[in-house]
């Protein structure tokens, strides 16, 4: 079974290296970044379940790494970590989407008790989208589990990446599906391969919901795609 994977950016490396220690103890794989620069860069390249963010770092702070890494991926659950104890950090943190906020010094065992709750209920949702598997599009039904499109009772079937791509602009309908999450998903990979491939593929599943002018597949320059359905 793999372990989990955490990315963990602070500056600190006395802390650093110690939470790194720690978790990598009770089996979480830890991915250690010393400014918010380099944990961006860590995040566009690699696929982690949580996100531990120290709020002051160097180069770049946590609440606008948090922005960037939720760009990329909407549903990461982030975890804020602070010296400060400022009510207004606590709110900033939150508005951003932050799913907890633990101020220092705090208990090794407090934080792996919170890392445990959120993942739990991430996993919960996960299934939760993961048993999802039809799906009304306009007049069009969609079938994931045996990667059909249909209209007036006419089916199309769909390639494996026709299916998996469509299946992820369902689950961001009306909103924004990020070009890196979606390559990093189905590709594993957002080189510029892979992202002349999905570019193909966006064309075709344009095409195929052409017969519907309530749903607009557009593309959003320097973030990805949305599929708008009136």
């Amino acid at each position: 079974m793999s372990k989990v994977k955490i990315l963990l950016a602070e500056d600190d490396s006395n802390l650093g290296s110690l939470l790194k220690e720690y978790l990598e103890d009770k089996e979480f794989s830890v991915t250690l970044a010393v400014n918010g620069k380099q944990g961006y860069e860590l995040f566009a390249k690699d696929k982690y379940a949580l996100c531990l963010l120290d709020v002051m770092m160097p180069l770049k702070d946590g609440f606008t790494l948090a922005k960037e890494i939720r760009a990329i991926d909407p549903n990461i659950p982030v975890v804020f970590l602070t010296a400060k104890s400022m009510k207004e950090d606590a709110i900033e943190g939150f508005k951003i989407g932050a799913d907890d906020y633990i101020t220092k010094p705090f208990s090794m065992e407090e934080l792996l008790l919170r890392i445990n709750a959120i993942l739990r209920r991430t996993e919960n949702k996960s299934q939760k989208n993961n048993d999802k598997t039809t799906f009304k599009v306009g007049k069009y039904s969609f079938d994931y589990a045996h990667q059909t499109l249909t209209l007036k009772g006419v089916p199309q079937k769909l390639t494996t990446k026709e299916n998996e791509l469509l299946r992820l602009l369902c689950l961001h309908a009306n909103d924004i599906l990020d070009r890196t999450f979606a390559l990093k998903t189905i590709w594993n990979d957002d080189n510029y391969f892979n992202g002349r491939s999905m570019d193909v593929y966006i064309a075709k599943i344009r095409k195929y919901l052409k017969e519907d002018s309530n749903i607009e597949l557009i593309n959003v320059h320097g973030k990805g795609f949305k599929m708008m359905v009136k």
